[in-house]
């Protein structure tokens, strides 16, 4: 999170925030959302469907990956990426909290 006092906050609000942020793009909905459907995906298939470079794409899994919302299988000369489960319930559980925890209306 770079210089912003991370420190400062509790685990839970930094686990949240990184794992915000590596969703914080729709092309790395898309990625999501095709990984999801597929099961598995190698980046160039990605490169066929989401009109983005290749350079760029591959940035997007790299954050997403650096996060452990994605993992790789490494098949020379091929990554193929999937969902990590332990992470997606993870992120479905905090963000859950995170919602839950909202009070009805607003003042």
């Amino acid at each position: 999170m770079g210089l912003t006092k991370t420190e400062v906050f509790s685990e839970n609000q930094n686990t949240i925030a990184e794992l915000a942020k590596a969703l914080s793009h729709p092309a790395r909905i898309a990625i999501l959302e095709m990984i999801a459907t597929r099961g598995t995906c190698i980046c160039n298939d990605l490169v066929e469907e989401i009109p983005l470079s290749q350079a760029t794409i591959s940035q997007h899994l790299k954050e997403m990956k650096r996060v452990g919302i994605l993992i790789g299988k490494i098949e020379p000369p091929r990554v193929c990426y999937c969902v990590n489960p332990v992470v997606l319930q993870k992120m479905k559980v905090v963000f859950e909290n995170l919602f839950m925890s909202f009070k009805n209306g607003c003042c």
